[in-house]
């Protein structure tokens, strides 16, 4: 925030409305700043990360009549629901700050509008730092920001022509074209799943329709429908036990025994567990913040059910 701002200046801060408890305590946080620097301040949350919204859901209940289950939600929004719109780009002149604002600002150096701060002026050590560098061994080069998202979306789908082979390429795990690697930008919000949607439908009209082109959207339904299960079961969702509680505990098919050995979930950790196909993938995570999807199903899959440890530690 502008701690030279005039008294008069009364802050707004617009962000993504967020589901998941650890999320929500930082929007709380950043909620108590802003009332402590103007009692008048508001901060607005606006529901943008899914393809479809929530209001428009074909359940009982909307959203907490939704079915816990996939393949029930596909099929019934699919059939009963169409994807929104992505929302046009606006024009300099909606984004035209105000001259009352402009003259409050501090210098440009230390104004949040021009001025992006460095890992270490926001409080990171060295040492995490140069974790943060970028690792040549990485699948490719994962700049942050809307441009970086836009510019990978077309290289994929347009340049590169990938689309049409989504499918068949998806479960790869060496190379940046085997998946579209989308994934980062959109968890950040720097790109829209509906814009993502538009593309691929665009594409179909333009080039090709097969599986491959609806399968991208596909799993961007997977992607909607996790973040509406957060919604509707809320903190229990990260229980040991999940949603499922007592009945868990061997009255479930999934019923599980859980267990935690330190010394073995340090060896997951660092790649040390002696089978190569799940160190190979920690590894690669440890150097490079990245791994597959599959890689990351084979993991998981190790930690909690080969090793039967307490799934969270690998959350």
């Amino acid at each position: 925030m502008f701690q030279g701002a005039c008294q008069n200046t009364v802050p707004r801060v617009i962000c993504q409305e967020e589901v998941a408890s650890e999320e929500k305590k930082v929007n709380k946080k950043v909620n108590s700043v802003l009332k402590r620097l103007q009692k008048d301040s508001t901060l607005e949350y606006i529901w943008g990360s899914t393809m479809y919204d929530p209001e428009t859901l074909p359940f009982e209940d909307g959203l907490y009549g939704m079915p816990d289950t996939f393949t029930p939600f596909r099929n019934k929004v699919e059939k009963k629901c169409e994807i929104g719109k992505p929302l046009p780009t606006p024009g300099k002149a909606q984004l035209k700050m105000a001259d009352t604002l402009k003259s409050t600002l501090p210098n440009k150096k230390t104004c949040s509008l021009s001025y992006l701060p460095t890992l270490a002026e926001l409080g990171y050590t060295q040492e995490q730092i140069q974790e943060a560098e970028y690792d040549s061994r990485s699948v490719m080069t994962f700049k942050g920001g809307e441009s970086a998202a836009l510019a990978r979306v077309k290289d994929y789908i347009w340049t590169k022509d990938l689309l049409k082979v989504y499918f068949d390429t998806r479960n790869g795990m060496l190379g940046g074209d085997y998946s579209t690697k989308f994934s980062p930008w959109l968890a950040h919000g720097c790109l829209s799943p509906r814009y993502v949607a538009a593309q691929c439908q665009k594409y179909e009209q333009e080039r090709v329709q097969n599986k491959s082109t609806y399968w991208v959207v596909f799993e961007l339904l997977w992607r909607d429908f996790f973040k509406f299960f957060a919604v509707k079961h809320g903190n229990s969702i990260f229980f040991l036990d999940g949603t499922l509680g007592k009945k868990a505990h061997g009255e479930h098919p999934n019923s599980r025994r859980w267990s935690l050995d330190k010394r073995h979930l340090q060896a997951w950790k660092e790649g040390r567990t002696g089978y190569p196909l799940v160190d190979a993938n920690m590894r690669e995570l440890a150097a490079s913040g990245f791994m597959s999807n599959r890689g990351r199903q084979n993991v998981c899959s190790f930690l909690s059910i080969d090793m039967k440890t307490d799934w969270r530690y690998g959350a």
